[in-house]
């Protein structure tokens, strides 16, 4: 993240999580969380291994057992299905990827298109805050070239960091009002973490993004924000500047030293 990166005036959220909690199988891993995600740049995510990073995600798009609030542009969404929640402008990247390794990636692509009318703001127009169809097709062709190459290509036949490029361009085809993205750089090599978060940073330009992320490399070039959870429950949020420049504190609530770049997942 730039030092001369300048400080935005106060925004009103484009997401807003009170009183969160998750339960999976019955247990509860997701303990009254509660933030804001300004409406553009790159919020982070952060928090050691098996802290609830994850489920926060799926809590907040319905994928788990969940009670709480979550409001997209100040609208409770939270009694909502999660088809319903995307239909609003929610892009979702998963941790895994989960790509449809049967179908080639122009298959892959056309499935994850919202359909005129689906439910997006402006999408029944044609023209949105973020530009017509045509035009953020033509940015997913930009933004990967390789996949244009590869588009008759099966999905599954491709490598990890494709495969995480194909799921980002999923999310990058249709308008969203926000990004939730998890765990993009994982077990990716260090010149395709770096395409990854070049792209990201290109995405955020057009895009507010609520990123899970556990290398602080990625994070200190990204983040202006970042939410730090510990065994369920947020402990820390502020700027993204703050807290990567307190070894002390970056010790203490993520458990590594101001030498390593990732925290543990």
């Amino acid at each position: 993240m730039s030092g001369s990166r300048q400080a935005r005036p106060a925004e009103k959220p484009v997401l807003e999580v009170r009183g969160l909690s998750a339960r999976i199988a019955g247990q509860e891993v997701v303990h009254d969380v509660s933030f804001e995600v300004p409406a553009s740049g790159v919020t982070a995510v952060l928090g050691r291994n098996g802290v609830g990073k994850t489920s926060t995600l799926r809590a907040i798009l319905g994928l788990v057992e969940r009670s709480g609030e979550v409001l997209l542009d100040g609208v409770r969404v939270d009694g909502e299905r999660t088809d319903r929640i995307v239909r609003r402008g929610v892009g979702y990247v998963p941790e895994d990827r989960e790509v449809f390794a049967g179908l080639t990636v122009a298959e892959n692509l056309r499935l994850a298109e919202r359909r005129a009318g689906s439910g997006g703001r402006a999408e029944r127009s044609g023209t949105t805050a973020h530009g017509t169809t045509a035009e953020r097709r033509e940015l997913v062709d930009a933004l990967f070239p390789d996949l244009v190459k590869r588009a008759g290509q099966r999905a599954g036949t491709l490598s990890g960091g494709q495969q995480q490029m194909v799921s980002l361009a999923r999310a990058l085809l249709n308008e969203n009002r926000i990004l939730l993205v998890d765990e993009p750089t994982k077990g990716l090599a260090p010149r395709i973490v770096t395409e990854v978060a070049e792209t990201l940073a290109t995405a955020a330009q057009t895009v507010p993004v609520l990123l899970v992320e556990q290398n602080l490399q990625v994070v200190e070039r990204l983040a202006e924000r970042v939410v730090v959870i510990d065994a369920g429950r947020v402990v820390h949020t502020g700027p993204a500047r703050e807290l990567l420049d307190d070894p002390e504190l970056v010790q203490r609530l993520l458990g590594v030293s101001a030498g390593e770049t990732e925290v543990a997942r």
